[in-house]
């Protein structure tokens, strides 16, 4: 009899840890491959974790057409690896987070997040929470062992085909409504009708969120317009707010005037969108920084890509802060620190605006308790609050934060050992490296004088003109990625538009000089 590797019909793919979880292609993420990961996972929890057998593993996913026969291979890894699986629905990934944290459990969610509709991810949490930058080699030497197991297999043994799916694949356990009951009660019995008289436009598209939200919203005593709800998925981004975006949501203002602000979140409802009533989107690293301080927080944790107006701001508050790498994972770590060093109100976030909470937050007489994961709906109701609080317009909130412009882009098709030697060659700051870089940063190009270089994720360049350059590869595709800061959003775009350009912007010279 042919084994299992010999058997199947097509070339498996496997699947990796990026910035924070596993993403790859749907058709790549075979029920054999999704359940090797799982598996791998929770065979992790158990030598690692020490997580008991017969304990309860929560899962949940997002609006994706993969999805549900994603989460039937994971409910069978469950199910394999002795635990029992409860399934709580189609909702949020911190929603999902909530629950499993409340219940002391570990739990996998489902979910591609804003990438598009033919691609779809895996998000592991612990008992503890989110899955660290530490655990993966632990993560990945036990998903390597179940591989090996299963590829050994005689394929008529298996429990999968030669497609990779599963031949049996198990109907999905009954939905319990009680993640989404305990998410919703997490806000409402603390800032109920903290958004009283306010009008909102919540855009569905195909947020995961899209009923969940707008109820709690209604519930905190918004009146809520719910629009453009969509059937097919939107794979809206917070970190990319495209042209299109952009004409959309002043498309929505126009069309309903007399809102207060527009709200919205990506796929699995865990990067928020604020858009003021005119129509324009307020950045997640400026929306992090006006939920840190309307929740008079002690210490702050967040990407170095994120733009250096949050700085100027936190400083301003009297806000300690620390860049880190960019991931959740990170954040958290930094959280966790500062924790250990007596800070009591700790909070962190990504560029993407999905807020975590290092810690519980005393709020009025209750208590918002800690959520050490990306979270949408929070930093939403920051905004609002902080206008309606100031008796301000959203925008009036926004624009009384230093004005500093942002955008990224990134080149595909960027060989991964030239990324790696941008990162080796140009990592320290010195007169050398910064002299070498302005060969490509040029005056002509309208930049200063490399000031700084800042290596903690990728080549950060400060230059004299006040503009900032970032260059980051991808951690697990030939891609090369740059974040741009400048005075306006024309020199912005301009900065990023030179350094992608086809066939001679600045990377591919940069590339050139290095092959």
């Amino acid at each position: 009899m042919a084994q299992l590797q010999q058997a199947l019909q097509y070339e498996p793919v496997k699947l990796a840890f990026g910035t924070s979880g596993l993403r790859g292609l749907a058709k790549d993420m075979t029920d054999l491959e999704c359940y090797i990961n799982a598996r791998g996972f929770l065979n992790f929890l158990i030598e690692v974790e020490g997580l008991a057998a017969g304990s309860t593993v929560y899962m949940g996913g997002d609006l994706r057409e993969s999805t549900p026969r994603i989460l039937r291979a994971v409910q069978q890894a469950i199910s394999d690896a002795g635990f029992t699986a409860v399934y709580a629905g189609l909702l949020p990934t911190p929603a999902l987070a909530f629950y499993a944290q409340q219940k002391h459990a570990a739990c996998i969610m489902v979910t591609g997040s804003h990438i598009p509709a033919d691609r779809n991810g895996i998000k592991f949490y612990k008992q503890a929470g989110e899955v660290l930058k530490d655990d993966e080699p632990n993560i990945n030497e036990a998903v390597t062992a179940v591989r090996e197991q299963l590829y050994v297999q005689d394929e008529a043994e298996s429990a999968f085909d030669t497609q990779g799916m599963l031949k049996s694949p198990p109907t999905v356990v009954q939905e319990v409504a009680e993640a989404k009951e305990w998410y919703t009660q997490r806000y409402t019995s603390i800032f109920g009708g903290l958004l009283n008289g306010l009008h909102l436009v919540f855009y569905q598209h195909s947020a995961v969120g899209r009923d969940l939200l707008p109820e709690i919203l209604e519930g905190l005593g918004a009146t809520v317009t719910c629009v453009d709800r969509s059937d097919i998925f939107v794979p809206i981004d917070t970190e990319n707010v495209t042209v299109a975006d952009q004409a959309h949501f002043r498309k929505i203002a126009a069309e309903h005037p007399d809102c207060f602000a527009i709200v919205s979140t990506d796929g699995d409802s865990d990067r928020p969108f604020v858009i003021d009533a005119t129509g324009t989107f307020h950045r997640g690293d400026v929306l992090g920084a006006v939920t840190a301080a309307w929740l008079n927080a002690d210490f702050a944790a967040y990407p170095v890509s994120a733009s250096d107006a949050t700085d100027t701001f936190l400083r301003s508050k009297n806000i300690p802060h620390e860049h880190t790498k960019i991931g959740s994972p990170f954040v958290i770590l930094a959280m966790q620190n500062e924790l250990e060093g007596g800070k009591t109100r700790v909070v962190g976030w990504e560029v993407n605006g999905g807020v975590l909470l290092g810690s519980d937050f005393a709020i009025g007489s209750g208590t918002l308790e800690k959520l050490p994961t990306r979270d949408a709906l929070l930093p939403i109701i920051a905004a609002l609050a902080a206008a309606k609080q100031g008796d301000m317009s959203v925008a009036e909130v926004f624009a009384s934060l230093p004005q500093r412009a942002t955008q990224a882009g990134l080149i595909n098709d960027f060989p991964v050992a030239v990324s790696a030697a941008i990162k080796q060659q140009f990592a320290d700051d010195t007169p050398k490296n910064r002299q070498e870089l302005s060969r490509f940063f040029t005056a002509e190009k309208g930049f200063g004088a490399i000031t700084k270089i800042n290596s903690l994720d990728g080549i950060r360049m400060y230059f004299d003109s006040g503009d900032i350059a970032h260059i980051r590869p991808s951690s697990n595709a030939p891609q090369l990625r740059i974040y741009s800061v400048a005075d306006t959003q024309e020199r912005a775009d301009e900065i990023v538009a030179m350094a992608i350009a086809e066939p001679d912007g600045i990377f591919r010279q940069i590339e050139q000089h290095l092959s």
